[in-house]
């Protein structure tokens, strides 16, 4: 494809195309470091253009979002356009368009959180925070996001912060959870590590491990109920390496 038949116009706020990044906002802190980075994760991909998601990822972490630079530094560094980069940067909602609080948190407000009060946790939090979702508090310091499903409807209603499971959530435990985090007391995931910020929480999903990942528990009671009940009556897995052989069927004949 020639040069002349593609067009970004990524660089252009005011057109079609700019994929809704804030270009008011020029700010960055990426810097040599950072692109340094960059190349480490696209160097772990047989095709460099698959670490695309963790490099965005790696742009949160140090720019609170998805700034313009992250998206010309990972266009560079993939050798792709930034048109690209901006499609997939507004097509994954854990991207962020405008800058996420301190620490970010999200309601679950689907299908059994809904019905066990997740919609209700959402509103207690915007009226409590003086924001709706998808918005960040004056100070900074909280982002508030409706979270479609969890895939944790055993422990619902649910809410996370900064990517970590906050499980059987109540009106009350919520009030408390931003109490502590307005004032960066410590917090502690109910299935999960020590609470962080989302920054760091960013780095860990680019794949830079922050030493946490076996802190706290990893499941809780009501995932663990078919493995009591199975210790209790003695049931086992099969023996993968003895398992039975199904003949094969005779000729004329469907299995």
């Amino acid at each position: 494809m020639s040069g002349h038949e593609f067009q970004s116009h990524f660089d252009d706020p005011a057109a079609p195309g700019a994929g809704d990044i804030d270009h008011s906002d020029m700010s960055t802190n990426i810097d040599e470091t950072t692109i340094a980075e960059m190349r480490q994760i696209a160097a772990r991909y047989p095709q460099k253009r698959s670490a695309l998601l963790p490099m965005l990822h790696l742009v949160q972490s140090v720019d609170g979002r998805i700034s313009p630079r992250g998206i010309e530094a990972c266009a560079q560094v993939l050798d792709i356009t930034t048109a690209q980069v901006s499609g997939v940067a507004t097509f994954y909602t854990m991207y962020k368009r405008r800058p996420a609080g301190k620490h970010h948190v999200g309601v679950c407000t689907t299908a059994l959180c809904a019905v066990m009060g997740g919609d209700i946790l959402l509103d207690r939090m915007e009226k409590k925070l003086g924001i709706g979702e998808n918005q960040t508090t004056p100070d900074g310091q909280i982002s508030l996001e409706r979270l479609e499903c969890n895939a944790a409807c055993d422990f619902a209603p649910v809410m996370m912060v900064n990517w970590e499971f906050m499980d059987n959530m109540t009106p009350e435990k919520a009030d408390e959870l931003i109490d502590k985090l307005r004032n960066d007391e410590e917090v502690h995931s109910t299935r999960g590590a020590q609470i962080t910020s989302w920054r760091e929480a960013e780095r860990v999903l680019a794949g830079f491990p922050d030493g946490l990942a076996d802190e706290g528990p990893t499941a809780g009671p009501a995932s663990l109920v078919g493995l009591e009940i199975a210790h209790n009556e003695g049931w086992t897995a099969p023996d993968p390496n003895n398992l039975p052989v199904n003949p094969a069927p005779e000729e004329g004949k469907q299995q």
